[in-house]
């Protein structure tokens, strides 16, 4: 696994191989078969996951899980791509509020090859997928999700600007520790930091009352 996270990271969509049943999956890098398709009778029915005019199915508990599918799709209908350039193509349409991770990507797209709604080629040593014509029908049916799917969630603004101050936080703190001969340093750092944990604690109990 780490083999392949690493090779994905370097954009080699190859090192994922093919899966069970000859579509995208951490495989053992064989080609392998064709994937089965579900047609009409397959998960969710020929006209999309779910059912011909019901919602992609999977896990709705996260954002990035539920909508994977659907994302996957949308982003299909406009040009082909591989995993890689559809986990950029989310994160940069979501305005980096969305970064889904190989894990859900790879899979779901061998799912959706196995229903008959991607087709996957290999273009240029990349295993590449486009839709079908019964994925041109599903995503045209659904064009008007393309907005709320990629629209960044209430509170994005201010969760990003907290992770920002939280990596600078960090830096500071490093940096004070690789003070030499200077230990009175990090232990003041040490007590301030305890200080702002409990702030923000307070905070949470605060806002409950």
């Amino acid at each position: 696994m780490k083999h392949q996270h690493e090779a994905w990271r370097a954009g080699d969509d190859e090192a994922w191989g093919r899966g069970r049943h000859g579509g995208f999956g951490p495989g053992d890098g064989g080609e392998g078969g064709r994937g089965r398709r579900g047609g009409s009778g397959g998960r969710g029915g020929h006209g999309g996951p779910g059912g011909r005019h019901g919602h992609p199915g999977g896990r709705r508990g996260g954002r990035p899980r539920g909508d994977v599918r659907s994302a996957i799709l949308l982003l299909l209908a406009e040009q082909p791509r591989h995993g890689y350039e559809l986990i950029r193509a989310i994160e940069e349409r979501s305005s980096g509020a969305w970064v889904p991770s190989p894990g859900s990507i790879y899979p779901t797209l061998q799912a959706l090859e196995d229903e008959g709604l991607v087709g996957i080629e290999t273009v240029e040593g990349r295993k590449t997928a486009s839709l079908t014509a019964a994925g041109r029908e599903w995503a045209a049916e659904h064009a008007a999700e393309m907005e709320a799917l990629f629209s960044a969630p209430e509170g994005h603004e201010s969760a990003a600007a907290l992770r920002q101050e939280l990596g600078a936080l960090r830096e500071a703190a490093v940096h004070v520790a690789r003070q030499p001969g200077r230990p009175e340093l990090a232990a003041r750092a040490v007590e301030i930091l305890a200080a702002a944990r409990k702030d923000l604690y307070r905070l949470l109990v605060d806002d409950e009352g």
